[in-house]
């Protein structure tokens, strides 16, 4: 019993010891100096950049500087900031490195930054650009540079995404790239959106980018949205995470990728008939475009590749009823309504929807 009681009162020593050690190792601190040396923003050889919206992946800017000095040896992180004013009221991020004193932003990535930062497309406007050095993980002691002002015409930052369905239960089977209906996104909520319309026995899932499964969304529960960004196993199909086919009949799918939730609701579309002839006119177009009705649900218009203009457009049925509203790029019409606004010049895919008015115009190259 001696022996045992001496082999716990050692374990117990032991233990306290590991714990005292643990609690008062302060042997990493440092001081970091009162006056930390700022990074220097060196000139650039063009102050004067158009971005070039074809080519968009060549370097735009490329921004070299003088590293920082806190006196310490700890990770500086460098992020180079965009403002719209010299004050960096509201600066965005267009990098952010560590361990390099250079960083080159493709014309893409100038476009999105500037456009992020509050410069107004198609438009000359002052950028203000410098480095901020920061130390650690928790970007302690942040120290900015000098700024330098540049003079950038951005192109059009398209801001949102787009999404489209596929399954048997619709009009492009389990093909991704078959000319797959939009989603029509909602004007005040840019996560929400809404797709009112025939569905057939089976079932579907939602898609990003036509020709592509990834990423892609279903369910497993029949209640939240699972995605698959690349990589995995898939979601189960809408609505019911491939449980019990679609009885066939109109629907409203509704999805949110903001609270990740969807709902699948019959829709009566009693009463509510078909134009006989649905086309966009307006200053956006050259001539009027025609748009088609899907062969599997004729309440679904669509006209592929169009070449827009800045300036406005309506749907115009049967040759005689107008139909818009004042959103750019979605929204829903009405009769009598106004025109459209195109903001920016581009080939759009457009999607109308005759059961619920609702629009989208989808550019294909911004």
């Amino acid at each position: 019993m001696k022996n045992i009681y001496i082999k716990i009162s050692y374990v117990l020593v032991f233990v306290l010891a590991v714990g005292i050690i643990g609690c008062n190792d302060n042997s990493e601190t440092f001081t970091v100096s009162s006056n930390p040396t700022t990074p220097i923003l060196n000139n650039v050889s063009i102050s004067d950049i158009e971005i070039d919206r074809v080519n968009v992946n060549t370097p735009g800017l490329t921004l070299n500087w003088e590293n920082a000095d806190y006196g310490v040896q700890s990770v500086i992180t460098y992020d180079v900031q965009f403002s719209s004013d010299e004050n960096f009221t509201n600066p965005v991020i267009a990098s952010s490195v560590q361990g390099k004193n250079s960083v080159t932003l493709s014309m893409g990535e100038l476009n999105t930054n500037a456009g992020n930062a509050g410069l107004n497309p198609f438009e000359w406007s002052n950028l203000y650009v410098r480095v901020s050095a920061s130390l650690g993980s928790q970007n302690g002691v942040p120290t900015p540079s000098n700024t330098l002002v540049l003079n950038v015409y951005p192109f059009f930052n398209y801001v949102f995404d787009d999404y489209f369905i596929v399954g048997d239960a619709t009009s492009p089977g389990w093909d991704n790239n078959n000319n797959n209906p939009a989603l029509y996104r909602d004007i005040d909520n840019p996560n929400l959106f809404t797709y009112t319309g025939y569905f057939g026995s089976g079932f579907f899932k939602v898609l990003e980018t036509k020709g592509s499964w990834t990423p892609q969304w279903g369910t497993n529960d029949g209640t939240s949205i699972e995605a698959n960004p690349g990589g995995g196993d898939d979601p189960e199909r809408f609505p019911d995470a491939g449980g019990t086919n679609i009885t066939p009949g109109y629907y409203t799918f509704t999805i949110n990728f903001g609270t990740n939730d969807f709902s699948f609701e019959a829709f009566d579309e009693t009463g509510i008939t078909s134009p006989g002839s649905l086309e966009v006119q307006g200053s956006s177009l050259a001539t009027s475009v025609a748009l088609t009705p899907l062969a599997f649900d004729g309440h679904i218009w669509y006209a592929n590749s169009v070449r827009l203009l800045p300036g406005e457009l309506q749907f115009l049925a049967n040759g005689a009823d107008a139909w818009g509203s004042d959103t750019a790029f979605s929204g829903i019409a009405t009769v009598g309504g106004a025109s459209i606004p195109v903001p920016v010049e581009d080939d759009y895919d457009i999607w109308f929807n005759d059961l619920t008015g609702q629009y989208i115009l989808i550019p294909l190259n911004i």
